[in-house]
């Protein structure tokens, strides 16, 4: 079984949307502070605009954990 952990971040836009930005293998220490400061970082900073539509507003971070387990298929 293989174990992967992604951090899911949730932003509003100006257009009332919400859209989510992904981090593939977060820091095992990571702070629930560090994850506030940088997702107000990202709104203060304007990085993103899906459809010209600015982030104004951090709904939800959170870290899903998805087990993965691969099955060998021999057919024939």
């Amino acid at each position: 079984m293989n174990v992967s952990l992604t951090l899911v971040m949730t932003f509003k836009t100006t257009a009332g949307n919400k859209i989510s930005l992904s981090i593939v293998d977060p820091r095992d220490d990571l702070t629930e502070q560090e994850i506030k400061d940088v997702m107000e970082l990202i709104i203060t900073k304007d990085i993103f605009a899906p459809n010209g539509a600015p982030l104004v507003e951090a709904v939800e971070a959170k870290i899903v954990k998805t087990n993965t387990t691969p099955y060998d298929l021999v057919i024939g």
